[in-house]
């Protein structure tokens, strides 16, 4: 199998790449929605928060087979490289996933990762194969979603009015789109919050959170064509920021949306912030973007306090992934 870096610019491999990645999602994971070109080029150039991915093909005879990528941060845990790989389903079990793997394990060292991660839906054919290349499961992922047409939004304004008075010295403000330069830092200050979640038995440092990887982050989400809706709760008395919800909805799939960072600091948990921010949101995008069908959100399989709040808003589970990791 011939394996080749996919460059943005070049529309073939990209489009071959999308093909491929939506073949396998269609085979694996039917609820997922279809990559684009757009998103796909996104990810090429500016990642999830402005650090782009790596991608490469694999093909025999002009026919692409598999493909894999390569993700690291430069903000922190710089020990780490997560992997992708994946065989399209018609040409498994021919060998061609270890061949990859290898390939993208020589990119990671080559980038001085000694750390390598990778992850695939709870399947027992994976869970061997990752097996045979030295990595050992880390955590569970759930992956979630709302059907809003099946939403009570009666109950949903109960929910939120009860969850409003547990926390009458607090506000709640919205935006669309970019945070301006001056709030920034207190934004990543406040996001840092979300590396309370259970990360279970994964080999990964806290994240490190700047004005320039907030910005870097809402830049990369307009890239990929979303619409960044974020609601931040604030402390009235001290005008800290104690918490925020994000959604972004996707302009090339309009019924579609996800959610990002749910998370509340620790000094002002216990007022029912958490289901009142998501329960904000929901109220927010019924009037907003009234054509928006469903939410997707992922957890680890630990995190009881975020799943319960989602349970409360009616998500249910589509599937579960396997994160893996292994060591030099």
């Amino acid at each position: 199998m011939d394996i080749t870096r996919v460059e943005p610019a070049d529309a073939e491999a990209v489009a071959a790449y999308v093909a491929v990645r939506n073949a396998v999602n269609s085979h694996d994971a039917p609820w997922l929605p279809p990559n684009t070109v757009r998103s796909t080029v996104a990810d090429l150039t500016v990642g999830w928060d402005g650090e782009p991915s790596f991608a490469w093909l694999g093909s025999e005879d002009g026919e692409t087979l598999a493909f894999g990528n390569v993700n690291i941060s430069e903000y922190d845990n710089q020990h780490l490289a997560w992997l992708g790989v994946r065989v399209h389903p018609d040409h498994r079990r021919r060998g061609l996933g270890t061949q990859m793997l290898e390939a993208m394990l020589d990119e990671a060292r080559a980038l001085g990762r000694t750390t390598f991660g990778t992850d695939a839906w709870d399947d027992q054919g994976f869970a061997a194969f990752a097996s045979r290349h030295g990595f050992e499961q880390a955590s569970r992922a759930v992956n979630r979603r709302q059907a809003l047409a099946d939403t009570d939004y009666d109950e949903l304004s109960r929910r939120y009015d009860a969850a409003l008075a547990q926390a009458p010295t607090y506000e709640l403000v919205r935006r669309v789109g970019r945070t301006p330069d001056d709030e920034l830092e207190a934004l990543a200050v406040m996001a840092s919050a979300i590396n309370d979640a259970p990360t279970d038995d994964l080999d990964i440092e806290d994240e490190v959170f700047t004005a320039d990887r907030m910005r870097g982050y809402e830049h990369a989400q307009e890239v990929r064509g979303g619409r960044l809706y974020r609601v931040v709760v604030r402390h009235r008395e001290t005008g800290e920021l104690a918490g925020q919800t994000v959604v972004v909805v996707e302009e090339d799939h309009p019924t579609q949306a996800h959610q990002h960072d749910t998370s509340v600091v620790a000094a002002h948990r216990g007022h029912r912030l958490g289901l009142l921010l998501k329960a904000d949101m929901n109220l927010w995008l019924r009037e907003a973007e009234p054509q928006l069908e469903r939410i997707d959100t992922w957890n680890a399989e630990s995190n009881d306090h975020m799943i319960g709040v989602n349970e409360l808003l009616g998500y249910r589970v589509l599937g579960v992934e396997i994160e893996y990791q292994r060591k030099e």
